[in-house]
């Protein structure tokens, strides 16, 4: 074989589970079809390292999220890469949103998240007067990172161990060979094929075109992939808020929300825009003007004080969804050799949202899956 392990795809979570085979004394290639690390997901989100008390009790997105969590922060801390634990409020202002956040706080104490606590709407409008809310749930563990500087660090460590990075290679078609492995054949300007013991499918949004390309595989083991756009606008001026803001969750996301970046910059959103289409080259990441008007509801809703013409487009992200508008939102998929059948093998669909806090986890959940 040329290479043990073979990872595709070199966002948050592929440089991840690459990082980790690596410190393992594993030999590592990174296939990336872009021309650089997290050029697509990874790096058009909010750059939010979450608490973990949103997903169902025992969830991958639970588990992978609160240990993941943990593992970020000390591998931040011990990169130096930026990152501030800002903390949370998801902000109620209604009787049925209150609701929403005291079952929230119930989830995220089951599920182990720390230091959680409902607090009164005073409470929470005395820490941040700008807001407006009937009650609050706290997290103090939800932060903010340099996502870039995480994922070059990871880079880093996979190439101090040995480990190499191919850009510009698209994976075209995958053989699974009789006496184990994988023949992999790449496009590009240069084309060619590298053979691999292990092959871990983390391509985002094409991870269902790249296990399609797989030969003999299942076509109805590939779940549906479903787009959701998510928006950003920014807004200028000094930070309304020294805390990240959130309302009750909405479908298919968390909910228009504040964020304040490591550079002290206010911006809002994602909002949740359905595509008709499931074809991730086909994503407009422009973000329409015309926006602004339910982006300007959703925030007054907490904000009050926003001022007219406060908020200006800035950018938008594409979530790799496997359920759609009105569907429970689906759990993380690992599929690994006990689903699929074939050795050395782990496909990973649906690594949306908590995936950047989830990565380190998910990576150390991929390598157990691989190796035994």
């Amino acid at each position: 074989m040329d290479v043990d392990v073979l990872v595709i795809g070199a966002g948050a979570v592929g440089l991840a589970v690459a990082a980790e085979f690596a410190r393992s004394r594993r030999d590592v290639i990174v296939l990336e079809a872009c021309d650089g690390i997290g050029t697509q997901t990874s790096s058009r989100n909010s750059e939010v390292i979450h608490g973990g008390m949103y997903y169902p009790t025992d969830s991958l997105r639970h588990r992978m999220c609160v240990e993941g969590r943990r593992k970020l922060y000390a591998y931040l801390e011990a990169r130096r890469v930026p990152h501030l634990k800002r903390g949370k409020l998801i902000v109620a202002t209604s009787d049925s949103e209150t609701r929403k956040i005291e079952a929230i706080h119930a989830t995220g104490l089951t599920n182990g998240v720390e230091k959680l606590e409902l607090v009164s709407g005073a409470t929470a409008m005395a820490w941040e007067p700008a807001l407006t809310c009937t009650a609050a749930l706290w997290s103090p563990e939800t932060g903010v990172v340099d996502s870039h500087g995480y994922m070059l660090a990871l880079q880093g460590e996979i190439e101090d161990h040995g480990g190499m990075l191919a850009f510009n290679t698209p994976v075209v078609r995958i053989e699974p060979l009789g006496s184990g492995g994988f023949r992999v054949a790449t496009g590009g300007i240069e084309a060619g094929v590298i053979t691999c013991r292990r092959l871990v499918n983390s391509a985002g949004l094409h991870a269902q075109r790249v296990a399609g390309g797989i030969e003999g595989y299942r076509a109805d083991l590939i779940p549906k992939l479903v787009l959701a756009k998510g928006n950003y606008f920014g807004c200028s001026g000094k930070p309304a808020f020294s805390r990240l803001i959130y309302p009750a969750p909405v479908d298919g996301g968390l909910g228009v929300h504040v964020t304040i970046d490591l550079a002290g910059r206010m911006r809002f959103g994602p909002d949740v825009e359905w595509l008709a289409e499931a074809d991730p080259d086909a994503v407009d990441y422009r973000v329409d003007p015309t926006r602004s008007a339910a982006f300007y509801d959703a925030i007054r809703r907490y904000w009050p004080g926003l001022p007219d013409g406060a908020i200006t487009p800035d950018y938008s992200g594409c979530r790799p969804k496997i359920s759609g508008p009105g569907e429970p939102a689906a759990d993380f998929r690992i599929d690994g050799p006990e689903l699929h059948g074939h050795a050395g093998l782990v496909n990973l669909f649906g690594i949306e949202s908590p995936g950047l806090t989830s990565s380190l986890a998910i990576a150390e959940e991929v390598r157990r899956r691989l190796v035994n």
